[in-house]
């Protein structure tokens, strides 16, 4: 059986080698299990047939039968629109298309009998559906399904060349049948599918595509879901498994006079407790002579980066250099002022590398890289290229990984020898458990889950435009206290598309409010040159400038505690984690600080929810499974991210319980047997070959 399925989708009757070809290169369906998974978007229950006269409520959706008596071509150019009038024996009803017109012209036939799904418009009090699927009654006496119809998603492009949802009914329908004929293995172990109550994978794959009712495609759904994600974490966790076994590693042993002084002499507070758990977790990673993959989670401003230094202390302890790489310039930078003063302070050569480095001073660093003078080098991508060596490379941290690609962080792996060095990814944006447990299902994960003692809670609070005079009075309060104000706005120049408060509009409208030489403002955006942008930033910093007005290029970055107020303008534009993130820049000292979220009147429902949540928490852990639930998971690992899987039933903003058991299950099996090797588990080796195909870079940070 496993043969058929592997087999090509041109062998399938009724395929053919022009379809098949189709499949192949545009929906990547090259054998017939992939044909298998292409599963139904949606179901309609045929039984539910209504009357046209019993149509009622505009924007639900109905199924009619009835007789197609008109079909023209009406309009010119991009007027031009396809008009069918349906009738039954109560009434007649208008259907649209406004794309495919010429196709679907010759397709339909006046006279013949259809079952029509769509979705209920009006106008004039007339109902009408456009775009609506059309299904023909071929005979008189043809029955209705007694059972749930599959839906497949299709184009114009598919259909012309005969692949619709009839072409695909069928050939699926074909498969089962030949499925139920020679019987289908399991690939899931008996006592699974017992202890889970799950039912047979060719009840699930029959059901998900033909179900007689609710009951049959929700017990499809719920075995297809865990098989996928059980699979995805099984790879992932052998992934795991396997670099703890075989990737060698610098063994850090020592713990010296570099980490020594710094804890004991230098620190001007205490550690959190989460901050020495996580400094033991990788304490012990590092001495186990195998390489260290770790993620470091932290809520904005919970420690992180000491606790990057005192791993690069360590590294430095036993000999080794170490780098910290981060996405922008204004981020390394941060970093480098900080931890430059500690360098310095410890006698360590600490070096800063981005691509505004140039000339004598570029070669100088790429010189005591190689030789080993320098100790530590901060900066950004440009410590992957080629001319950037080491004299011995033992650590690499990055910060907020997410924003760089697999082969970009794969480069680092190829800066020391004989091992690679030991990896630290750090991020302050808050994952999920579900998805950390997917995107990251290979690494062992480190939360910071405490902020250090004193820091106040920022009061955060939702204004609209009627309050924009009593904003620039608090503002102007704020200032006469001595603090400073960041101004986020979305956009740089007017959008034509978007009735936003720009960037530009709002520095000119805060300059009349706070005029020179009173007041100063500062203006940082993405198309700044780099040296006017540091120009710019340092004047806030310096506490030159009261007002820093930017977009979000300050999401990242900025520290400086004397600002106290963050005010987010057309908050609605923004994600919930950015504006999370935003508000992260202030908070940071002693004072209480504030966010302030400025919105239209008219909110999405999706919109208001992000508000309230802001305003509702500071945990960043919350927002995130917040926002997981509104947007869904997206692009998991950022838009630079490659190699990446697309779950086909499992949704991880929704399905996290199925996906904590599905992870159980994989870690009880490979703590067992971690080879697949037994016999009993050769049918899950034999599946996770061909799923490791597709996971191929899924959740890798180097």
């Amino acid at each position: 059986m496993t043969e058929f399925l592997s087999s090509p989708i041109a062998y399938l009757k009724g395929v053919g080698p022009q379809r098949a070809s189709w499949l192949s290169k545009e929906w990547e369906i090259h054998r017939i299990q992939d044909l298998l998974q292409l599963y139904p978007y949606r179901h309609i229950d045929r039984t539910q047939i209504i009357s046209i006269k019993d149509c009622r409520e505009e924007g639900s959706f109905v199924q009619i039968k009835g007789i197609l008596r008109r079909l023209e071509q009406l309009g010119e150019g991009s007027k031009k629109r396809l008009v069918g009038v349906l009738r039954d024996e109560t009434g007649s009803i208008d259907l649209i298309w406004f794309t495919g017109i010429s196709y679907l012209y010759k397709q339909f036939v006046i006279g013949q009998e259809y079952i029509i799904y769509g979705k209920l418009q009006s106008f004039r009090d007339q109902f009408s559906i456009s775009h609506p699927e059309m299904e023909p009654l071929l005979t008189e006496n043809q029955a209705l399904p007694s059972s749930f119809y599959p839906m497949y998603s299709g184009t114009e492009k598919s259909s012309k060349v005969g692949i619709d949802n009839r072409f695909l009914r069928k050939v699926i329908k074909g498969i089962i049948e030949r499925l139920y004929s020679d019987s289908l293995p399991e690939v899931l172990p008996y006592h699974i599918i017992k202890n889970h109550n799950l039912i047979s994978s060719l009840h699930a794959f029959e059901w998900i595509h033909f179900p007689k009712n609710q009951n049959e495609l929700d017990a499809a759904r719920a075995r297809l879901k865990f098989e996928e994600l059980f699979f995805l974490q099984l790879s992932l966790l052998q992934l795991k498994f396997n670099r703890r076994e075989t990737v060698i590693g610098y063994n850090f042993t020592k713990i010296g006079d570099y980490f020594n002084t710094f804890y004991h002499q230098m620190l001007a507070f205490e550690l959190t407790d989460a901050q020495k758990r996580v400094l033991k977790e990788i304490r012990r990673d590092l001495a186990t002579g195998k390489q260290m993959n770790r993620l470091l989670q932290g809520d904005v401003g919970s420690g992180k980066t000491v606790v990057g230094f005192m791993t690069m202390l360590m590294a430095l302890d036993n000999g080794f250099q170490a780098l910290l790489m981060a996405p922008t310039e204004i981020l390394a930078q941060q970093h480098y002022a900080g931890l430059s003063i500690y360098g310095e302070q410890l006698g360590i050569q600490v070096a800063f590398l981005t691509g505004s480095v140039k000339g004598k001073k570029r070669n100088e660093i790429l010189a005591g890289l190689e030789n080993g003078d320098i100790s530590i080098v901060i900066g950004t991508h440009a410590l992957l290229e080629d001319p950037v060596r080491f004299k011995n490379l033992g650590l690499a941290i990055t910060d907020e990984q997410h924003r760089f690609g697999v082969e970009q962080r794969s480069k680092l792996w190829h800066k020391s020898k004989p091992y690679p060095p030991h990896v630290l990814v750090m991020t302050a944006t808050p994952i999920p458990r579900t998805l950390a447990m997917t995107v990251y299902g290979d690494l062992d994960i480190s939360v910071i889950d405490t902020l250090p003692p004193g820091r106040k809670p920022i009061q955060t609070v939702h204004k609209n435009e009627n309050h924009r005079l009593w904003l620039i009075g608090f503002m102007k309060e704020q200032i006469k206290a001595g603090r400073q104000i960041y101004v986020v706005y979305p956009l740089i120049e007017e959008s034509e598309k978007m009735d936003l408060n720009n960037l530009m509009e709002g520095f000119e409208s805060l300059s009349r409010e706070f005029p020179n030489p009173h007041f100063g403002i500062s203006m940082v955006h993405g198309k700044m040159k780099p040296a006017d942008k540091e120009w710019e930033m340092q004047q806030f910093v310096k506490g030159n400038n009261q007002i820093m007005v930017a977009t979000t290029v300050i999401e990242v970055g900025v520290n400086v505690p004397n600002a106290s107020v963050m005010i987010i303008e057309n908050t609605e534009r923004f994600g919930l984690s950015q504006l999370h993130q935003l508000r992260g820049r202030v908070g940071r000292g002693a004072d209480q600080s504030f966010c302030i979220l400025m919105s239209s009147f008219k909110l999405s429902t999706d919109s208001r929810e992000r508000i309230n949540t802001l305003v509702r928490t500071n945990n960043g852990f919350d927002i995130a499974e917040a926002d997981l639930r509104l947007r869904g998971p997206g692009n998991l690992d950022g838009k630079q991210q490659s190699g990446t899987i697309q779950l086909k039933l499992a949704d991880l903003s929704k399905d996290g319980p199925i996906l904590e058991v599905a992870r159980e299950e994989a870690l009880a099996i490979l703590n067992i047997d971690p080879t697949l090797s037994q016999i009993e588990h050769k049918g899950l080796k034999y599946t996770l070959n061909q799923t490791k195909e597709a996971l191929r870079g899924w959740g890798r940070i180097s």
